[in-house]
């Protein structure tokens, strides 16, 4: 009688929320908004938990065991390393790139300048000096006087439609700093307490759900919580890995841009399996530029370097954390590109491998309850007598 009376009251909610759908989304997304700052918080928390957790076990542990004073100031002290750690990626990014960057788009203008009477003359000899291709490719000019120009209005065309909007991106802007700062607040909050939080959080699932269920939910947080510092701590190393080995590489051979392109891949390949690619296109595009010899021997290098980092390096520095196969990593990363971008990339692998873990775990309890131990392609082997009454037990059973 309970579970009828629940299913016509679920019914009966069902049915308004679809009746009144636009009104049920507004309320959402009136919710949302209240919500999005703590949820920003959690989502910092989480990121900056990872190395915050390293620096305090691996590098203040001994300081912890051995001093109360310590014991306390540890934690502050790797959240304070850690915030300085990201800032100062920030600094180099801001002084490290993007002067570089300023100074690559006018050498760009003037390379492409050089370039096309280079390209004219290559045509021009491919094609025996066909009068009627000739035409077409004569009519390529480049003017890098237009093209400063044409960037000056377009960004006075910016700067005056800025300008006409002053009080909304002030208002904006002053609304992003608040949020961030509630958020980060609250991140704080997070990891100074985050053990008394976990204990809090056990007692509420224990008191309103039974015992072998709040077993199975935080059984599944504690996978999900691992799977993703995991990926998220080897994706990162990874990516800085292989910065490193194209900047180093680079500058032996003497090709232009190589900290900008190092560090263009090492963002690009926190992105996994088209990140990277992504990465040597630019450079690729960068060099070919300057030097057309030296873009080709960099798409030599970049596979060369991809097969060391695929096989070597890889394996070592993010290895199984994930669990996921090949297949199903390709799979995640376009189905999360679909639908949330670059982050839907990042977040679908580890959300995935979560999904794939537990349904794996189901089939195999399945299997056990149909004693079968074991599946392979031509045959299904199943329990012996003797060890069905020795060592298998149905779950009702315990």
């Amino acid at each position: 009688m309970k579970k009828i009376r629940e299913l016509i009251v679920f019914t009966a909610f069902l049915v308004v929320a679809l009746w009144k759908f636009d009104v049920v989304i507004e309320v959402l997304k009136s919710i949302w908004k209240i919500v999005f700052p703590f949820a920003l918080g959690g989502a910092i928390a989480f990121v900056i938990n990872v190395p915050m957790s390293f620096l305090e076990k691996k590098m203040l542990g001994k300081i912890k065991e051995n001093n109360k004073i310590g014991k306390k100031a540890a934690r502050p002290i790797s959240l304070l390393l850690t915030i300085i750690l990201a800032a100062g990626v920030m600094v180099l990014v801001m002084f490290g790139v993007i002067p570089q960057l300023t100074q690559t788009m006018g050498n760009l203008m003037t390379s492409i300048s050089d370039f096309i009477p280079q390209m004219q003359n290559w045509i021009r000899e491919f094609s025996h000096d066909n009068q009627d291709i000739m035409k077409l490719v004569d009519q390529l000019q480049f003017q890098p006087d237009q093209a400063i120009k044409w960037g000056i209005s377009l960004l006075g065309n910016g700067v005056g439609n800025m300008m006409n909007t002053t009080m909304s991106a002030v208002g904006s802007i002053a609304s992003g700093l608040a949020t961030f700062f509630i958020s980060f607040s609250f991140a704080c909050y997070i990891l100074f307490q985050k053990e008394k939080l976990h204990l809090q959080v056990r007692k509420v699932i224990f008191a309103f759900i039974p015992k072998q269920k709040a077993d199975a939910i935080l059984n599944i947080c504690s996978l999900t919580y691992r799977t993703f510092a995991n990926f998220l701590a080897g994706q990162c190393l990874e990516a800085v890995i292989l910065g490193m080995m194209f900047v180093i590489t680079l500058s032996i051979l003497k090709m232009p841009y190589a900290l900008l392109i190092g560090i263009l891949i090492a963002f690009t390949a926190l992105v996994p399996i088209f990140g990277a690619f992504i990465g040597c296109a630019v450079g690729s595009f960068l060099i070919f530029m300057v030097n057309p010899k030296q873009a080709v021997l960099f798409i030599i290098v970049f596979l060369l370097l991809q097969q060391i980092e695929g096989n070597l390096i890889y394996p070592h520095v993010v290895g199984g954390s994930v669990g996921l196969p090949s297949i199903w990593v390709l799979a995640a990363v376009t189905i999360g590109g679909n639908l949330m971008g670059i982050i839907g990339m990042l977040i679908f692998i580890p959300l995935v491998s979560v999904f794939y873990t537990i349904f794996r775990e189901f089939v195999y309890l399945r299997l056990k309850k149909q004693h079968i131990k074991r599946v392979t392609r031509t045959d299904v082997e199943e329990y012996a007598e003797e060890e069905i009454a020795s060592s298998f037990i149905l779950p009702n059973e315990k």
